[in-house]
């Protein structure tokens, strides 16, 4: 007989400083109903000038512009052009919208370009930023700084396909993600 595989821990582990352990809420406390686990549905956190800010599921497919306004929409003093709105999400992601006047945390270096609803510049990213896009590791990042050292900028997104560990699938993850 099968027997089904054990959950894993990390599957009854409280998310970081939340306390939740089986649902998602937002902070208004209205419950995210829990993953299906099909890769039909994606989780995202909405933080910043946006009317609830949270967690929030979404299709997946859906771009940053969707969990704005899964969060209400931006606030007056949003500052929408600031967060790339086209911009594909991913399972994980952090979505930001800065106010009028301020600076994305990562404009400022955190390390979160595409965690943050921007587009990381594939010719200016360090490695440590590469390696916070999804499904870019450390030797996949060091790999994208090494072949802009060897053969110069990238003079577009597809370029990207050159770099050795990338190929037809992960460009496609990361075409909304990463910009030249």
């Amino acid at each position: 007989m099968v027997h089904p595989p054990a959950t894993p821990a990390e599957a009854t582990m409280p998310y970081a400083g939340s306390g939740i352990t089986s649902t998602v809420a937002t902070t208004d406390g209205t419950p995210v109903p829990p993953s299906t686990g099909t890769s039909g549905t994606i989780v995202v956190h909405v933080a910043g000038a946006v009317e609830r800010g949270g967690v929030y599921r979404l299709d997946a497919g859906s771009r940053v512009i969707d969990a704005v306004e899964a969060a209400g929409g931006v606030v007056a003093n949003a500052e929408p052009d600031g967060v790339n709105l086209a911009a594909v999400l991913q399972d994980g992601q952090r979505v930001y919208v800065p106010r009028v006047g301020e600076v994305s945390p990562a404009a400022v270096g955190g390390g979160e370009g595409a965690t943050a609803g921007l587009p990381v510049d594939l010719n200016r990213a360090t490695a440590e930023q590469l390696d916070s896009l999804p499904g870019v590791g450390p030797a996949t990042a060091a790999a994208i700084v090494a072949h802009r050292e060897q053969h110069g900028p990238f003079p577009n997104v597809d370029a990207l396909a050159d770099v050795r560990g990338i190929g037809p699938s992960r460009l496609e993850t990361l075409r909304g993600l990463v910009m030249v």
